[in-house]
């Protein structure tokens, strides 16, 4: 059952991000919005979805440097 709900759960986090990204909350908009992204890329993989994977898998590194450049 959660399987099927992980994209329900990665685009909750991920439209999360985004308004928050729009209210200009930071951090909390990268650290919901890379959850989502995570939750997407594992749901890319498990459900061998190649574009799926293609477009979050991209975005995990990218949200990696946003990760770093908060906590270092």
């Amino acid at each position: 059952m959660i399987v099927k709900n992980l994209k329900w759960i990665g685009t909750f986090f991920v439209l999360l991000g985004i308004l928050l990204t729009n209210l200009n909350i930071y951090p909390l908009n990268i650290l919901f919005h890379g959850f989502g992204v995570c939750v997407w890329t594992i749901a890319g993989y498990l459900f061998k979805d190649k574009a799926i994977l293609t477009n979050f898998g991209l975005q995990v590194p990218l949200f990696g440097i946003g990760f770093f450049k908060l906590f270092f």
